[in-house]
């Protein structure tokens, strides 16, 4: 089976802001990837994810971070986002930035609980550069009609963009 990619909807910062919404997703696609470019007002802060703007305790997530200074894992439950690891982080500017790619598996299901991967690759506003992985489950059947990604302190600065796509099963 080929699966085609559906370009849903796109936004890029004309001026710094805290988050981004992705809203009116419709529920006419297998799965989600959500592409993010960004960098944060403070070097080395994490980015973040959360659907349907649901902040409750029912999000998970694993994480494995390779980084100059050296590796590290954790696994962190009952949070009110998926956050990308407190190690990896943009600089200040897109002169380094973030780039993040995040699968949402069966977004539209409303049987089963919500699966996430990203990926995402950062420099530093030293040149350090990390990489990391994420698994991470929001606990919830409803189906996803909106994404917010952000950074954890501060905020997003303008040039920041993010793409989500459809994936659609031919």
């Amino acid at each position: 089976m080929t699966a085609t990619y559906e370009k849903i909807a796109t936004t890029t910062l004309g001026s710094n802001q805290t988050d981004i919404t992705l809203s009116s997703i419709p529920a006419t696609y297998t799965d989600l990837v959500l592409v993010f470019q960004y960098a944060s007002q403070t070097n080395d802060n994490n980015a973040y994810m959360y659907f349907n703007s649901s902040q409750g305790t029912a999000y998970s997530r694993t994480y494995a971070v390779g980084a100059s200074t050296g590796a590290s894992s954790a696994r962190n439950s009952n949070t009110n986002k998926i956050d990308f690891s407190p190690q990896v982080g943009a600089g200040t500017s897109l002169n380094t930035p973030g780039l993040l790619i995040a699968n949402v598996f069966n977004y539209s299901n409303t049987t089963t609980y919500k699966t996430v991967t990203v990926r995402d690759n950062a420099t530093k506003n030293d040149g350090a550069q990390q990489t990391m992985m994420v698994a991470g489950l929001w606990r919830s059947t409803a189906a996803i009609n909106s994404v917010t990604v952000g950074t954890g302190a501060g905020y997003l600065v303008s040039g920041t963009s993010v793409t989500i796509y459809g994936i659609k099963a031919e």
